[in-house]
């Protein structure tokens, strides 16, 4: 795995995920995104619990398609595993990955505003959504809902903020010092908060919340929270 050096140098364009963030891709998620890992196997999880024969399961801004390699590891059951990214550079990382491993995994570029949704069990968001504009956000979240199936569920993690904007600052600062011990410098920390404003605009959980009720969810719930980043499973 290449090691994410993106930020070592100064940048001087907003934050995309194009070739050079798709080489470091997975290292960047390990070392940025606090107990991803983890929680990757818990999402995981989630699904084999339900899992059954032809079980549609979706991942949103599927980058380098590790979550449904892994998931397609896993499984016990013949199930449907599709990706969508809108990054072509991605794509093609996820393409040789899954053909390297031979997992029977459908890739397609696509813009996740516009994408149909239909019939599906479960529709996975790793970190994605916080890259939509918060105007087009409700609008997804509708789309999402109305692409579920009766019993289907939605499993999404985001970077939040807090209301509570001391808490919030200190936050900040312990996931800056949780990123130092990963092995960026300050000065990496910096250019790449300079290139994720905003690019990545994130929610409190209450705002979460509240746009999952208004798409129609009525079942809304938090399963991990490190600091800043929290997991949500939603129900029809």
């Amino acid at each position: 795995m290449e090691k994410d050096k993106v930020f070592t140098k100064k940048v001087n364009k907003k934050f995309e995920f194009d070739e050079a963030v798709a080489s470091v891709f997975d290292d960047m998620l390990s070392r940025s995104v606090p107990f991803y890992d983890e929680v990757r196997k818990l999402v995981i999880s989630l699904i084999l619990a339900r899992q059954k024969e032809g079980m549609r399961v979706l991942d949103l801004g599927s980058s380098t398609a590790k979550f449904l390699l892994d998931l397609h590891a896993k499984k016990t059951l013949d199930m449907k595993l599709k990706g969508l990214d809108n990054s072509s550079a991605m794509l093609d990382r996820a393409n040789q990955k899954c053909q390297a491993f031979g997992a029977d995994i459908e890739l397609e570029l696509a813009d996740m505003l516009e994408y149909n949704y239909d019939n599906e069990d479960v529709i996975v968001a790793n970190y994605t959504l916080q890259f939509i504009r918060p105007i087009q956000r409700l609008e997804l979240m509708k789309k999402i809902y109305e692409g579920l199936n009766d019993d289907g569920i939605f499993i999404f993690s985001e970077k939040i903020v807090f209301e509570d904007k001391a808490l919030d600052k200190e936050m900040i600062d312990i996931y800056y010092d949780y990123k130092k011990e990963q092995g960026y410098s300050e000065y990496e920390i910096a250019q790449k908060r300079e290139a994720l404003e905003n690019v990545l605009i994130p929610f409190t959980i209450k705002e979460n919340i509240q746009m999952c009720k208004d798409a129609g969810f009525t079942k809304i719930e938090t399963v991990f929270q490190w600091a800043n980043f929290v997991t949500f499973v939603v129900k029809k």
